[in-house]
């Protein structure tokens, strides 16, 4: 096993090792920058935690195989780290850096994020009728925190549209390359 495929079977345990960390630096930031910023960075810590329940043990590509692959691989490890780290971490991360250069409503990317992966998480219980992996911090943290964000976040209509639009195209492009995946002959592969 190479470097690089223990980082991408890994990485989700240093980020939640990371979480205490964080929220001190998020407390000494209070003072330094407004609620509507905190608010956005907010999200990776709050993510970080989600991601735990949702992929310790790959629960996560584990629950997608049986479910929407039929025990095949629609999600590898690989596209699992790739999504997590650039479509979270970094989404969060720049996000944080709209919304201090630009104005707190170019940092809804983070926020919507949040609310619209719990949003799926829920959805999709009652779909299937059954629990899911990250369901529990999905209504515990990411949609209260969703929440919290477009309350406290004074934004106009365009910075809104952006922001849900990142996320949605996000969303549909993991979905139509699970899709995808399932259906070609290679899908069974990690």
């Amino acid at each position: 096993m190479t470097a690089f495929d223990r980082l991408t079977r890994n990485w989700v345990y240093g980020g939640v090792a990371f979480v205490p960390a964080f929220v001190c630096l998020l407390y000494a930031m209070s003072g330094t920058v407004s609620e509507a910023e905190l608010v956005v960075l907010a999200q990776l810590p709050i993510y970080l935690v989600h991601q735990y329940e949702e992929h310790d043990d790959d629960r996560f590509a584990r629950f997608l195989d049986a479910r929407l692959g039929g025990g095949r691989t629609v999600l590898p490890q690989t596209a699992i780290f790739v999504i997590n780290i650039f479509g979270v971490w970094l989404l969060i991360a720049v996000a944080f850096v709209a919304a201090r250069g630009l104005g707190a409503g170019w940092g809804l990317a983070a926020i919507y994020l949040s609310l619209l992966n719990g949003i799926i998480h829920v959805a999709q219980a009652f779909a299937l009728r059954c629990y899911n992996p990250g369901l529990g911090t999905a209504v515990g943290l990411l949609i209260p925190a969703g929440i919290v964000g477009l309350v406290l976040i004074d934004a106009d209509v365009a910075q809104h549209a952006v922001g849900t639009g990142l996320i949605v195209v996000l969303h549909a492009a993991i979905v139509i390359y699970a899709i995808a995946r399932r259906s070609s002959p290679e899908a069974g592969s990690p």
